[in-house]
């Protein structure tokens, strides 16, 4: 049964990547969008732009990985496609996974593009092993938020619409483009609640310098991130199929 699972997870990503995310309303939302808001930022204050590198690969994670995440499931539930799925031997839990491991492998490949670039360009050298440690956890947790919010509605058009609400907030409170310490004291204990804070944290260490024990602090925090956005969408998902 666990090798059956393994296979479904392998094959519903690789289905995902061809259908869904290699397309080019996928890809826009995953590096256009970061980069061109972020441009918007460096042309008011060219000077500044490497302030902005751990912002701009923090919303390329974010756009990449929600860039079709959050409709796919509820598309397929129209479509039949989960339902037969389910008819082979795999559980509920490995369809979940495998849709979120699509989503997380697609912001992998978008944000090895847009960090390779920029770093080459502006010259920056940053710790190969924190961006790893911070990355990697990312992805996950906002691959997990979109399938969270596409199972939390019955229509596709409802989870666009409601995934855009946390990702423009994130964006303005997370230390995108302004620093989380320079808030207002109510503003920034809101950011801590949210993901995309401790992203940024993380790959300001890794583009700044910090420590390795920082960096895990924050790792470990999304990984709490995603378990608590993964446990509620599995049970919302099987409750579509009861």
């Amino acid at each position: 049964m666990r090798r059956d699972n393994l296979r479904a997870i392998f094959y519903i990503v690789l289905k995902d990547m061809r259908t869904y995310y290699l397309k080019p309303p996928a890809i826009s939302w995953g590096i256009a969008f970061p980069v061109v808001w972020i441009l918007a930022f460096y042309l008011r204050n060219p000077k500044s732009f490497e302030e902005l590198l751990p912002g701009l690969v923090a919303m390329t994670i974010l756009f990449s990985t929600t860039a079709a995440e959050a409709v796919v499931i509820n598309f397929e539930l129209r479509l039949g496609s989960l339902e037969r799925l389910l008819l082979a031997p795999v559980s509920l839990p490995a369809v979940l996974l495998g849709k979120i491991l699509g989503g997380a492998l697609f912001g992998l490949l978008m944000t090895t593009v847009v960090t390779t670039g920029s770093a080459i360009i502006l010259g920056a050298h940053p710790q190969v092993l924190y961006l790893i440690l911070i990355v990697l956890p990312s992805l996950f947790t906002f691959a997990a938020l979109g399938a969270f919010l596409c199972v939390s509605v019955k229509e596709v058009f409802e989870a666009q619409t409601l995934l855009n609400l946390p990702r423009f907030v994130m964006i303005f409170l997370c230390g995108v483009v302004y620093p989380v310490s320079a808030m207002p004291k109510a503003l920034q204990y809101i950011a801590y609640l949210m993901p995309l804070t401790y992203t940024v944290e993380g790959l300001r260490y890794s583009f700044t310098g910090g420590t390795i024990y920082s960096v895990l602090i924050d790792a470990l925090v999304l990984v709490g991130f995603s378990l608590i956005f993964i446990y509620p969408a599995f049970g919302l998902l099987r409750r579509k199929f009861e």
